[in-house]
């Protein structure tokens, strides 16, 4: 029987090597490799023409139709106007802050928001909070309930099974630290798994459409928790920032392919 093989993974690129060293070679940070099993059953070796499928197809340039983004609103005027005017189908967006900073509110009241310019239904997956919590900040805030969905899971696999089934036009997930796929044999949170579930979770909005909002975690450098390959998967990426002596929040776009990045919303 076939046992898994061991990869050692750096917690600042993301980078993989086969033997630990105390300096990453890739990018040169010391101490940030972390050993995580690979699983023992890996994808058939294929050659490359083998590899080739029917489905894919060379397209020529006048034969790519240019169609306009067509965006919802959530009714949120800072926060659309962060987005580049609002959210564009099938767009992957990386929402990052310190905890209890307000992500998981902020992104309720868009989810609502949302749903009542007909981008329903939405799903709102919660790995950290029980659905008790969840419908007790709805209501504290005076949400529109109706029409919301809610699904408490940590495993990727059920997830995607039951987001097939309920087909949300918006997902939800709060936080891609919390999932983990039984692809992998390491642990919740760490770089592997967070990158694996990411780019599952990525693939499958782009392939049907849906928007996606992803929550991650802040270290205490101010940077986003993970791999840092999770921040070029995305479309954008945007930070939730506070200053402890100001009441306002800022929610900052650092990266967006739909529209400008630096772009700032203020919210008291």
């Amino acid at each position: 029987m076939a046992q898994a093989k061991s990869s050692y993974v750096c917690q600042s690129c993301g980078g993989q090597t086969a033997k630990w060293s105390g300096q990453c070679p890739a990018c040169g940070d010391w101490n940030t490799l972390s050993e995580f099993a690979m699983p023992a059953k890996g994808r058939s070796r294929q050659s490359w023409s083998g590899a080739v499928s029917g489905e894919s197809k060379v397209h020529s340039p006048d034969e790519v139709s240019l169609e306009a983004q067509t965006r919802a609103q959530s009714g949120i005027g800072e926060f659309d106007r962060v987005l580049g005017g609002g959210l564009v189908p099938g767009s992957v967006v990386l929402l990052g802050g310190d905890p209890g900073i307000g992500k998981s509110t902020l992104l309720l009241q868009a989810l609502t928001g949302l749903a009542g310019q007909g981008v329903a239904p939405g799903l709102y997956v919660t790995g950290e909070e029980s659905l008790s919590q969840v419908m007790g900040r709805a209501q504290r805030l005076g949400l529109p309930i109706e029409g919301l969905r809610l699904l408490a899971e940590t495993r990727l696999e059920q997830v995607l099974g039951l987001v097939e089934r309920e087909q949300p036009k918006l997902l939800i997930i709060d936080s891609v630290q919390t999932l983990y796929t039984d692809t992998l044999e390491s642990a919740p949170g760490g770089v592997a798994q967070v990158r694996e579930c990411a780019a599952q979770l990525v693939r499958y909005a782009k392939r049907t459409g849906t928007g996606l909002f992803l929550v991650g975690h802040v270290t205490k450098e101010g940077s986003l928790a993970g791999p840092r390959v999770l921040e070029h998967m995305v479309d954008t990426v945007l930070y939730f920032e506070s200053e402890e002596t100001s009441r306002y929040r800022i929610v900052r776009a650092v990266k967006n392919r739909f529209g400008t990045a630096n772009e700032l919303g203020l919210f008291a």
